[in-house]
């Protein structure tokens, strides 16, 4: 008995085998133990789990000099280069430069050591820096030894020629062009007016920052995006979508026979008129080729109430209305067509009017679905991504977007459309030896309709006798115009012929 306790007295009331260790100790040792659990799951949360936060924090240093440590990748048109870097001799090593920098800033964004990147600099950042993944050959080995591979290069899909014609019809005008080739949703052209060079603040010092200052000081905005990132009333071009949902749902079948159409027309539920700019609208009866030649308000409200609210925001959604995920792969701001209206609202809008509205890109897609027999392509700036050595990366592929209508009902619009340019508001777009087709709009905006109306067109052209699909669509819109006419078929239409024959002739 006097051993077993003076055993559990040396034991200090611990357990067996482990004599000397005071509660105490134990206690430390489980805390140091805690702690350092704890400091593993703080830098595995930091090093894995918020890894591409840190990366991409505007706070972080580190990556912004990495990424101009060596000459960045390039932007292309036509397989030429229209971006370049230049020796800084500074903390970046190198500088991004541009070609043209105001042609094509709608199409390039910017890349600046400053203020970041947008657009396709800003989308392809990794692969332009030589960041990518995909660009290296042993890609477990380049990340140990922290190995940067040469930028890799992005290939766009715009046209030389429709590119500068669409910037030379803009002129000093507020506006947007964009032209696409139906068939694959290639675009052609992404212009926006007035323009900036990118390369007036690509860098860090005091000039970069006053060029970025007098920009955003600007009130003519020449850094918003007006193709992709700026909505306006369509107008009468927005008939188009009208049109289309009346032939595919049977409400009109013929486009020469009377539509019914009553006149005056008063909004349903309401004592007002739908007025028409042409008292050659005012008149009972008129049919659907008639009233897109004269640009009829009365009739084409008439017909949206008709095909009914559902049918129209369907048809609408088909050429990538409310859609806010549209990404060319620049994402685009989201067109509008209201889900829930009362029929007087719906008449508004089915005329292009009350809340409904549209960025340039998704009405050239109106177009292009209609030159394409209805089928709606997924609209696509890049042809394909290469490493430095001109070895592919990524080819992008047409891809569909929906299926607006089908063949039969896009021929009838394709001849409404060809109406218009041939006898009607869309004169000025005829192009000798072509088919165009089109449509024109002049939208009201402002309180009171105060605003200076924003001039539309919308087309599509062909060589003349072709059974192809036409290579061309294209919408424009001049948001802004000293003119004092402002219509669609003054100011916009002249632009669109323009970029179509560009493309027609290759010049």
């Amino acid at each position: 008995m006097p051993r077993r306790q003076r055993a559990r007295s040396s034991s200090g009331g611990g357990p067996q085998g482990l004599p000397g260790i005071s509660t105490t100790g134990r206690r430390a040792g489980t805390f140091c133990v805690l702690l350092i659990v704890a400091l593993a799951v703080q830098a595995t949360r930091v090093q894995v789990f918020q890894k591409n936060a840190l990366d991409h924090n505007p706070a972080n240093q580190r990556l912004t000099i990495q990424r101009y440590d060596q000459p960045r990748g390039n932007i292309l048109v036509a397989g030429e280069p229209i971006t370049g870097s230049t020796p800084t001799g500074g903390r970046f090593d190198y500088e991004r430069t541009y070609t043209d920098g105001r042609r094509y800033a709608a199409v390039t964004g910017y890349s600046s050591q400053t203020y970041g990147n947008t657009q396709l600099e800003g989308v392809y950042d990794d692969l332009l820096s030589g960041t990518d993944s995909r660009l290296a050959s042993w890609a477990l080995w380049d990340a140990v030894a922290r190995r940067q591979n040469p930028g890799g290069d992005v290939h766009t899909t715009i046209d030389r020629a429709a590119q500068q014609a669409a910037l030379q019809g803009l002129g000093t005008q507020q506006g947007a062009v964009v032209a696409l080739e139906p068939a694959t949703g290639r675009i052609l052209a992404l212009a926006s007016t007035p323009s900036y060079d990118p390369g007036s603040f690509a860098g860090s010092g005091a000039a970069d920052r006053q060029a970025w200052d007098r920009l955003q000081a600007d009130t003519n905005q020449p850094m918003l995006n007006r193709a992709l990132r700026q909505i306006y009333p369509p107008g009468s071009s927005f008939k188009v979508v009208t049109a289309a949902a009346a032939l595919a749902n049977g409400v009109v079948e013929d486009i020469d026979a009377p539509t019914g159409a009553p006149s005056p027309y008063v909004l349903p539920g309401t004592t007002t008129e739908l007025v028409n700019d042409t008292t050659a609208c005012d008149r009972p009866n008129l049919s659907l080729d008639t009233a897109m030649v004269l640009s009829c308000n009365s009739v084409l409200g008439y017909l949206g109430v008709q095909v009914g609210l559902e049918r129209m925001v369907s048809m609408a959604e088909s050429f990538g209305f409310d859609d806010a995920s549209l990404d060319i792969p620049v994402r685009a701001a989201r067109s509008n067509f209201d889900r829930a209206m009362d029929p007087a609202q719906l008449a508004l809008s089915s005329i292009g009017q009350y809340d409904t509205a549209a960025t340039p890109l998704v009405m050239a897609m109106v177009a292009a679905g209609v030159a394409d027999g209805g089928r709606v392509m997924y609209p696509q700036l890049v042809d394909k991504l290469t490493k430095a050595d001109g070895s592919t990366v990524q080819v992008m592929r047409p891809a569909l977007y929906r299926e607006a209508m089908d063949s039969s009902v896009a021929g009838r619009v394709q001849q409404l459309m060809t109406d218009v340019v041939d006898n009607g508001t869309g004169r000025s777009a005829r192009i000798p030896g072509a088919t165009v087709g089109g449509k024109t709009g002049t939208a009201q905006h402002g309180v009171g309709n105060s605003g200076t109306p924003f001039a539309w067109f919308i087309s599509w052209a062909k060589p003349s006798g072709s059974s192809e699909v036409p290579p061309v669509a294209v919408a424009v819109v001049v948001a802004d115009s000293d003119a004092t006419d402002v219509t669609g078929g003054r100011l916009a239409a002249p632009i669109a012929k323009a970029v179509m024959q560009a493309v027609l002739t290759g010049r």
